[in-house]
């Protein structure tokens, strides 16, 4: 005779849960179904506008069981924000089911980033018996693309790029079984129903399809070959890093003479045989995000010295999608792998861009048929002490989702800055963070950035009622701003200052309330009196700052053209510091960069002003440094003056310069006056290093009570962030880095958002 309800009751329970995250296409309901059925449990899962929720009726013990599995076996891209559970009224479910949802009406769902291939997969793809032996588009719920192959929401198949591709019987079985890995997974295909490879010559002739594309272009690589391969997020400039020749082709063709490649090595253990690596580097390039992380370089590598000319490190990664596992096993040398595109411009997702600005520069292009929708270049992160340093954060990590303390009232869109380029939305109480899209600095650029601008609204569902952009009135973004609240009476907009921005970017990360003390140190930023920035030390909240010391202004000769020549910050030094008599008088390598005429005139220049603003930059004070050193004087890339001046630091080396710090102002002629008297490269470079950390700390000790806030370029600086964190840790003062936002101007963005968050909450109050 069967039990009634009430006699049922104490034995089992129905328990919801409601829960918000990356829940939606990362194999959460699959995963969810699974363990129903491993403890006997009905009941239902469905997804929701806001996240998922879970029904599920059986023995207490069962579900109690069921919460401690979930906590312990979550899938690896499942990220959980919130989750709570209530018991209530028992149902009487006969069955676990997946129930139908409809969110397209609400977009609030989060888009995953892309994923490197799991270990389920590259077993599958590596066993003779398996029918996608060898194919090179293997994904399921827990790896591949995401974010590059979606169109909108909801996270569908018609969707995404793979909408053309039909599923045979196969996939369509494993796509509809909630016991399978692959149930959901909106780009599952195999080699009867997906997407093909081609290899096309420099004019866009195919000359192969299929998989024996693979070896023709691995026998081309090893021969000298220069083969652009499309990746997940846009196309890879590939060649043999052991062949000096080739990659020294590969620099005249890009004309990138010093710049470091990035090196894509077949397995850690290749890779360490070529590096020197902590095991949290190794738990870093072995992550699911597969980025590529800053490391020693060996001496004996058997990497080609052009690789990295004249440096100690090294980028690497490991192969991320199953074409480049299937490329490397067949090369089985480590490649060098850096972004296709030319300088300034975004990365290249299809072959017909590539043949147009690349064509002169490849010998081959591994392409296929399956669209990179939202381009997403490859993250690149650095390890200093204990701390992680993101320079890029792209695929693997973005788009990047936060929860907020609180939620907004406002729909907040922050533009972001010119160089180095992301976007940040915010709405109910998320922040979501774009991948980098770069420097603004052409009309392609640009045009990349509206794209992804309009990605995400469309993902979404979002139009702004804020607007929040820098100062700087000649950034691309500013204007754009400006220009769409003109368009837009009812958009609110808000300026913030770009130095303020980048400590806002950590606080955000932090999710800090209170006073800081803030180093703001870059090398451009446009400053609240109309002068270049860069140098700047405040002290903030989320409303308000202080700016109470900075690098004492010195003129930039010749405006932008400073920037790519160190030698005018060094010459504009000494102009600050002698007569023009005097510094004829003095025997500098530094002097030998001009002719006395171009001395004079530039003297001139210097004294009336003329297209020569003034800065207080860290960022050019580290230039100017690297030129009084005989180290750079003409700069091939950004950031190449500190990224030298790492390799002559001596640690042994104790020296300060004297500075003083008066009305808030860091004087640099006491140390012009000693640099111009040396001559050892070392000694210039180790005591200036000691100066910037003896400065920082001099300030510190100040303000004793505040906690310390480190932002922009120059703490992409391994030497001098090790110092800064050593005596930190001395002097047992809290500190705080950006970790999991870009520390350079891909962060700013975020402090964008966060002022504008706290501002309206503010107003609302």
């Amino acid at each position: 005779m069967p039990m009634s309800h009430l006699e049922r009751l104490p034995l089992e329970v129905n328990r919801k849960f409601n829960i918000t995250g990356v829940v939606q296409g990362v194999g959460f309901r699959p995963f969810i179904y699974q363990l129903a059925d491993r403890y006997h449990l009905n009941g239902f899962i469905v997804n929701t506008t806001a996240g998922v929720n879970i029904e599920l009726e059986g023995k207490k013990s069962a579900i109690e069981a069921f919460t401690e599995a979930f906590h312990r076996e979550l899938p690896p891209l499942v990220r959980i924000d919130t989750l709570s559970s209530e018991d209530t009224q028992y149902v009487g479910y006969t069955n676990f089911q997946i129930l139908q949802s409809n969110t397209a009406n609400q977009k609030s769902t989060l888009v995953s980033p892309d994923i490197a291939i799991c270990k389920n997969c590259l077993q599958e793809m590596h066993d003779p018996t398996n029918r996608r032996h060898a194919y090179p588009f293997i994904n399921c719920t827990n790896c591949g693309p995401r974010y590059s192959i979606i169109e909108t929401l909801p996270y569908d198949r018609p969707n995404t790029s793979m909408h053309s591709f039909m599923m045979c019987k196969a996939c369509q079985k494993e796509y509809m079984d909630p016991l399978d890995r692959r149930f959901h997974a909106q780009p599952i295909s195999c080699p009867d129903c997906g997407p093909t490879l081609k290899l096309l010559d420099p004019k866009g002739n195919v000359l192969i399809k299929g998989n024996d594309t693979i070896k023709l272009t691995a026998d081309a690589i090893k021969k000298g070959s220069i083969v652009a391969v499309k990746g997940l997020g846009g196309f890879h400039l590939i060649c043999d890093s052991t062949n000096t020749n080739t990659v020294d082709e590969l620099r005249k063709r890009k004309q990138r003479p010093l710049k470091p490649f990035a090196v894509m090595f077949p397995d850690i253990e290749s890779l360490k045989a070529s590096t020197d690596i902590s095991l949290r580097e190794a738990e870093l390039i072995t992550s699911k995000e597969k980025a590529i992380v800053i490391v020693p370089k060996r001496k004996e590598s058997l990497l080609s010295p052009l690789v990295a000319p004249g440096l100690d490190r090294i980028g690497v990664f490991l192969p991320y999608t199953p074409l480049h596992h299937l490329l490397l096993e067949e090369v089985n040398v480590p490649l060098v792998a850096t972004s296709a595109n030319h300088s300034d411009d975004p990365i290249i997702q299809n072959s017909v861009e590539l043949l147009e600005k690349l064509g002169f520069v490849v010998d081959l292009i591994l392409d296929h048929d399956r669209d990179i929708l939202n381009a997403n270049d490859d993250s690149v992160l650095q390890m200093v002490g204990d701390e992680k340093i993101t320079l890029r954060m792209s695929r693997g990590y973005a788009p990047k989702s936060m929860k907020l303390p609180f939620k907004s009232e406002k729909k907040i869109l922050a533009v972001g800055a010119n160089q180095k380029n992301s976007i940040a939305l915010i709405f109910d109480n998320t922040l979501i963070m774009s991948p980098y899209i770069g420097d603004l600095n052409s009309l392609e650029a640009f045009e990349y950035f509206e794209r992804t601008l309009h990605t995400f609204k469309r993902f979404y569902d979002f139009e702004p009622d804020v607007i929040v952009y820098d100062k700087h009135p000649e950034y691309m973004t500013t204007k754009w701003a400006k220009q769409l609240q003109k368009n837009h009476p009812n958009l609110q907009a808000i300026e913030v200052q770009h130095h303020y921005a980048h400590l806002l970017a950590v606080m955000g990360e932090h999710h800090m309330d209170g006073k800081v003390l803030g180093f703001a140190f870059d090398g451009t930023g446009y400053g609240d009196d109309g002068t270049i920035w860069g140098g700047e030390v405040m002290i903030a909240d989320h409303q308000n700052y202080e700016r109470i010391v900075t690098i004492s202004p010195f003129r930039l000769l010749g405006g932008e053209k400073a920037i790519k020549e160190p030698r005018r910050s060094a010459l504009s030094l000494l102009f600050e510091t002698y007569t023009l008599d005097e510094i004829h008088a003095l025997k500098l390598p530094l002097l030998q960069q001009f002719s006395k005429e171009e001395v004079n005139m530039l003297h001139t220049v210097w004294e009336k002003g003329m297209n020569a603003p003034l800065c207080s930059s860290m960022g050019r004070l580290f230039d100017a440094v690297a030129s009084f050193a005989d180290i750079v004087h003409l700069s091939s890339f950004e950031g190449e003056s500190g990224l030298v001046m790492e390799q002559y630091v001596d640690e042994s080396i104790t020296d300060i310069f004297h500075f003083e710090i008066e009305n808030g102002m860091i004087n640099l002629q006491s140390m012009v006056e000693s640099m111009v008297q040396m001559e050892d490269r070392q000694r210039i470079v180790s005591t200036f290093f000691n100066t910037v950390v003896e400065i920082i700390f001099q300030i510190a000790q100040k303000h004793p009570t505040l906690p310390l806030l480190f932002s922009g370029g120059v703490f992409q600086n391994k030497v001098l962030v090790e110092k800064i964190i050593r005596r930190c840790k001395k002097e047992n003062r809290n500190y705080y880095f950006q970790n999991d936002t870009a520390i350079n101007d891909g962060g700013i963005a975020g402090g964008q958002a966060w002022h504008a968050l706290h501002y309206y909450s503010t107003q609302n109050a």
